[in-house]
């Protein structure tokens, strides 16, 4: 039996074949509104540009897990009925009371119109973020599995109508599964087996979950040690397929008709507390604090009772550096229709631009207010839902999740994000999180710019950072670019990287959920184009401090002086510039001899120098009316 969570009006379904479930109807929630603008712009942005393009990220690092021994995390005592989770209460993996370790990944940002906070998704990705087959890229076969710990259920009967029921969604903002991909509940037997109940294939998207009943009631599955799984089949080199589970729920007295929960939960993330950013500057902040602060907070909860239904919510935003309470609310009751999704707000208020401290993490928690339960279970579990905005040192338009990976495949193609200060200040550097893709990347260079602001798109380049690229220790972390001295800008400035060459593409996560995509721009030589990949790039830079270098201002700083520069640093000995009126290059060694003396064709962008041996160079550059001496490290 099955029930879909997204639309309004109750639809009959056809039985699948292969399944133990009966006819159902249908039932769904309101989308909110910011989700649907997300995929519209989404399924826009995929097809805006020829040199972006969001491709799935194929492993996530873990941080190395300590060893276990065979029997580690088992449990002594086999669960009793009513088996209850809808990982409301789970952070990043599967509460251990009630699963046994999995590589399912525990979140709120990968599926659409769930039933409450969190789901289990099934990405394709070993609990270590490794692909389950390092070694063929078109290798199948069973990945994710999510297994409960031992129930017992000896001593139970058909008579007892048990029934598993759970909500399941394909795709959402993952991967599409294929056609010939599977999703699969099994049951232990008696015998220590495990059989194929109920199975669902690839292919179909929908931006509804669906919920299915399958009944417990076959003797070789009524023992004391019985066990359910899901288990995804499809693609093992990567997270190309994407599965979301909800809401299982296990118990005696039930029927396949039974189909609603008296349950309103929390659901949707919340929006940040800032305007134009998910994080920012305090300094910054504290100049405008009223023009920084969002006009709205909001979340939404889901009603899930085929009746209408009264609650109240409380928001409190706090300071979780201080303590200190900011804000809260306590709304009056309000009614939610049966069966659908309802928006709550918070009007935020601004920090006096006195606020003292140096940074602050001003947490925004919703708590509906709720007498939710099933006997047995306490659903108060999903009443609460919350967010950390910061307000410290670095701007990031993302919310630190990555749902896919944003790369440029154009050869000196490039991808910037626009920032707009409040005050001049100086970048220090960049946070970013490498995504791996197809090959590992480690060791490889990737080149990142600041640009000035030229009507409203990147203009010249006031600073270029050539950095190794290594990958983060955790899944979604961000590494840090520290540039060597901090370089100034004004009221509006752009961070991005350029595709330095064709051997391998360089790729950043990508935050699909992101409310700001209209900030980015994709250019190609001295052009810019708008463009809104449905997402944002999870580039963070880092304002104030930098090296004891003098900052170099902006407003004296020549043209010249940025377009006369050679990349990637170090280099392996291919050098790349920007500025096609180039004249000459030369290269001297720290003895001051002259290695290399080249005059430039017209419009000629790189030179291979890899006959030159391993070291420290200048490079002196001229267009004919500027030279510039630019250090440069030749590494093979």
């Amino acid at each position: 039996m099955k029930q879909r969570l997204g639309s309004r009006r109750p639809v009959r379904e056809p039985q699948e074949p292969g399944s133990t479930r009966q006819q159902l109807v249908t039932h769904a929630c309101n989308r909110t509104a910011i989700y649907g603008l997300l995929i519209l712009a989404y399924l826009w942005g995929t097809t805006a540009s020829a040199q972006i393009r969001i491709v799935p990220i194929e492993s996530f690092p873990q941080p190395a897990a300590a060893a276990q021994s065979p029997t580690a995390g088992a449990r002594t005592q086999a669960l009793q009925l009513p088996f209850f989770d809808d990982f409301a209460t789970a952070t990043t993996r599967p509460d251990p009371t009630l699963w046994q370790p999995s590589s399912v990944y525990i979140n709120n940002t990968l599926p659409i119109n769930h039933p409450s906070r969190n789901v289990a998704t099934f990405d394709g990705l070993k609990a270590d973020g490794s692909p389950y087959d390092f070694t063929n890229s078109n290798a199948t076969g069973p990945t994710d599995t999510l297994t409960t710990q031992p129930i017992n259920l000896a001593g139970r009967t058909a008579g007892d109508a048990i029934f598993l029921s759970f909500y399941w969604q394909r795709k959402g903002l993952g991967e599409l599964p294929d056609a010939e991909d599977s999703l699969r509940l099994q049951f232990r037997n008696n015998t220590g087996a495990w059989e194929t109940v109920w199975k669902q294939a690839g292919d179909t998207a929908s931006n509804n979950f669906t919920q299915s009943f399958v009944a417990v009631n076959q003797a070789r599955f009524l023992h004391d040690a019985f066990q359910f799984r899901f288990q995804a089949f499809g693609r093992a080199s990567g997270a190309f397929d994407s599965w979301h589970l909800d809401y299982i729920y296990l118990d005696r007295g039930r029927s396949a008709t039974s189909l609603y929960i008296k349950d309103i939960a929390t659901r949707q993330p919340v929006s940040p507390y800032l305007k134009r950013y998910t994080a920012m500057p305090l300094k910054q902040y504290l100049l405008n604090p009223a023009g920084e602060t969002a006009d709205t907070i909001r979340t939404d909860i889901v009603n899930l009772f085929n009746n209408f239904n009264f609650t109240t919510f409380r928001a409190v935003i706090r300071d979780q550096v201080t303590g200190t309470v900011l804000q809260q609310y306590q709304s009056p009751s309000e009614g939610i229709a049966a069966l659908s999704s309802q928006t709550r707000t918070l009007r935020p208020q601004s920090l006096p631009a006195n606020f003292a401290g140096q940074r602050a993490l001003l947490q925004t928690q919703f708590a509906v207010q709720t007498t939710d339960t099933i006997p047995g279970v306490n659903l108060r579990r999903n009443d609460t839902i919350a967010a950390v905005t910061v307000l410290d040192n670095y701007y990031a338009y993302d919310d630190g999740t990555a749902e896919a990976a944003i790369q440029n495949t154009q050869r000196q193609g490039r991808v910037a994000m626009r920032f707009i200060l409040n005050k001049a200040d100086a970048v220090s550097g960049l946070r970013v999180s490498f995504a791996p893709v197809k090959t590992n990347l480690t060791g490889q260079t990737a080149v990142f710019g600041i640009y000035a602001n030229q009507d409203g798109k990147p203009g010249r380049t006031l600073y270029q950072k050539a950095t190794t690229i290594r990958y983060a220790s955790s899944r979604n972390g961000f590494i840090d670019i520290p540039f060597d001295y901090g370089v100034a800008v004004t009221d509006t400035f752009y961070v991005g990287w350029t595709q330095v060459n064709e051997e391998y593409i360089t790729a950043i996560g990508f935050d699909k959920n992101s409310p700001f995509g209209g900030q980015i721009f994709e250019g190609q030589g001295t052009s810019w184009d708008a463009v809104n990949p449905g997402g944002v790039p999870m580039i963070r830079p880092i304002i104030g401090g930098g090296g004891t270098a003098p900052v170099t201002g902006v407003e004296e700083e020549p043209a010249a002086l940025t377009q006369l520069m050679v990349f990637p640093n170090p280099n392996a000995g291919l050098l790349i510039w920007q500025n096609p009126a180039l004249r000459q290059i030369e290269l001297v060694d720290l003895n001051g001899r002259s290695v290399l003396n080249v005059s430039l064709t017209e419009g000629q962008r790189q030179l291979d120098v890899r006959q030159l041996t391993n070291g420290f160079y200048l490079v002196r550059m001229s267009d004919g009316k500027k030279t510039v001496v630019q250090k440069l490290i030749i590494r093979k």
